[in-house]
């Protein structure tokens, strides 16, 4: 299974919608990267990602995006194949 790691935040409830569907297609563990009160570390991703929203999601070295971009990858059919890469 590839590796995940996942920016987010312990209040987002998007971050949360993100980790459940990812358990569903059977990711059970993950580089978790929490950015609550780290300013620096929120800046340094938003520098990789372009983004300052949480979650965003890198699936075997690849950004996938947030939560949304997640669900769509998933209901297009190419979450499955992304992990099992």
């Amino acid at each position: 299974m590839a590796q995940v790691k996942i920016y987010s935040s312990d209040y987002c409830p998007y971050c949360q919608r993100a980790k459940a569907l990812l358990r569903q297609r059977g990711v059970t563990e993950w580089e978790e990267i929490v950015v609550d009160g780290q300013p620096e570390v929120r800046a340094a991703m938003a520098q990789l990602v372009g983004r300052t929203s949480v979650p965003q999601i890198f699936i075997g070295g690849q950004h996938v995006g947030g939560c949304d971009d997640l669900h769509a990858l998933d209901a297009r059919g190419g979450l499955t194949p992304l992990l099992a890469a």
